[in-house]
């Protein structure tokens, strides 16, 4: 049959040679009947063509920034990467190159073993290929994969099958996988390979939850783990003076591109970086960058004895911190009470941050709320009493009753892991002097003169600080988009819904 002159929106007219009563075949294309048009035609639409493929999308992690720093050398380093092993691996495990983005690739597979095989030898080959190279030119891949529906059309594919697998790209760490529960049943019982679970996620523009795994590659001894060590995942402490003498505690680790994150009134560099409560989310953000991280004044490995707390002292050894560290221009999170300090910083440093990410966090501190009502003012005073008698007891009554509002879903063992690190993280004079201080912060004139991108990101149902109070300050901060994440914890556990939505939104907002 010959196509007619009309055609739109994948509807033509066709004058047939021979009429069939259901479809027409035209090549590889089947088309459906829908009636007959002025002059015998015969109006069709192409027949869409679905099946079920597994789908393999990959990116660069960083692409912007290494492309920034040296367009060349990073294009001739993809380039030898592609020809010297992805090609080879897509070949050998019969995957159909769909498409190829200047940071990326989508591929088609006919079994999710084969997929998930080429994934893996793949993202081996580039831990040994980045072995020899400095962490920050390191070219390194995500790669999300998803077993679905798809439709197919001139060459390209498309469906929620090519939606998800694209959506756990963007959630996986550098050099790291992740699929999809479908993807998990077609290689269970068939490769050998460790999985972390990360339960049920919310993916941008896909209408159910998608059960999401990641492969840990570094658990099998694998050249994966040496590197990793090798890229300094030990974290480094290191100590600096701030301007009045008092002495801080820091610590670096991961490698890429370097992140400041804020301290915080319950922090101790040791103590939390082994603790089931945080490791997980630090280790989060030093798979994909330079984590720089420090003890407040007052609390943690820094001086506890100290004259001065107030919100221009944080903001003076936050200063200290970064030029210690080596830090110029740079990404800041900030983490509750520490959001205050970090507007303050950006908007006395603007040349200094790049982006600003601000967690659980507020503006104005209780003393200086004007809808704080009687009884918030009352438990406000009674919470000052109890963390006077009970804070450093061994006897954790009183830090168990503040651990319930912090973590009200964590586990006997992330409790008990809480309860210590307030006892270590702080002397009950020194606790109370910070409740104090913080309860006084009120960067509100301030919020209008943040420069830098900012993203800001409040769990639903904290208990501990309202989401209303970052909603309040997001809407102050130019151009800021405010992310809502589910959970009840003021502080995200690593079974936490959020926690994942947390770094993947890091991710995208900074790489």
């Amino acid at each position: 049959m010959m196509p007619g002159s009309e055609q739109a929106l994948g509807v033509a007219c066709y004058t047939p040679t021979a009429a069939d009563a259901g479809f027409y075949w035209r090549g590889p294309n089947a088309y459906d009947l829908l009636g007959r048009g002025d002059g015998g035609h015969v109006v069709v639409r192409t027949r869409v063509e679905r099946r079920l493929a597994a789908i393999l999308a990959a990116d660069v992690a960083g692409y912007s920034r290494l492309m920034g720093d040296d367009e060349e050398g990073t294009l001739a380093g993809l380039k030898a990467h592609r020809r010297e092993l992805l090609d080879h691996k897509l070949k050998s495990h019969r995957g159909r190159l769909i498409k190829s983005t200047g940071d990326g690739m989508l591929v088609e597979f006919s079994s999710a073993v084969e997929a998930v095989k080429c994934a893996v030898e793949v993202q081996r080959g580039m831990v040994n290929r980045n072995a020899s190279i400095p962490p920050d030119r390191r070219i390194e891949f995500r790669v999300g994969i998803n077993v679905g529906d798809i439709i197919e059309d001139e060459g390209d594919i498309f469906g929620d099958g090519v939606n998800v697998a694209a959506r756990l790209e963007g959630m996986a760490m550098r050099g790291g996988i992740c699929i999809s529960r479908q993807v998990l049943d077609q290689i269970d019982g068939k490769l050998k390979l460790p999985f972390r679970e990360l339960g049920r996620q919310n993916l941008k523009n896909i209408a159910r939850p998608i059960e999401v795994y990641a492969i840990d590659l570094d658990k099998e001894g694998s050249p994966a783990k040496r590197v990793l060590s090798a890229a300094n995942l030990k974290q480094d402490i290191r100590y600096c003076r701030a301007v009045d003498g008092v002495r801080l505690a820091y610590a670096k680790v991961g490698s890429g591109p370097g992140l400041l994150r804020s301290a915080h009134w319950l922090g101790h560099l040791e103590y939390d970086w082994n603790l089931p409560l945080y490791r997980d989310f630090l280790l989060g953000l030093a798979s994909s960058f330079t984590l720089v991280r420090y003890d407040a004044r007052g609390n943690g490995l820094s001086d506890w004895d100290v004259g001065e707390l107030s919100l221009d002292a944080w903001v003076k050894d936050m200063e200290s911190v970064a030029d210690a560290a080596g830090l110029d221009r740079f990404p800041l999170l900030g983490f509750s009470q520490g959001c205050a300090v970090s507007i303050a910083f950006a908007v006395r440093h603007p040349e200094r941050v790049s982006h600003l990410i601000l967690y659980g966090g507020f503006a104005v501190g209780a003393n200086k709320n004007p809808n704080l009502s009687a009884a918030d003012r009352e438990r406000f005073a009674a919470m000052k009493t109890l963390m006077k008698l009970g804070w450093g007891a061994d006897e954790p009554t009183f830090r168990q009753l503040f651990t319930s509002s912090m973590l009200p879903s964590a586990t006997k063992e992330q409790v008990d892991a809480f309860n210590e690190l307030q006892r270590l993280s702080a002397s009950a004079e020194s606790a109370v002097r910070y409740l104090e201080t913080v309860a006084d912060f009120d960067v509100r004139p301030l919020l209008k003169q943040v420069k830098a991108p900012t993203l800001v990101m409040h769990v639903r149902d904290d208990r501990r600080v309202p989401i209303s109070l970052g909603r309040d300050m997001a809407a102050e901060i130019p151009g800021a988009r405010f992310v809502s994440l589910p959970g009840q914890n003021h502080m995200l556990l690593s079974q936490d819904p959020g926690a994942p939505i947390f770094q993947e939104e890091v991710r995208n907002f900074l790489l």
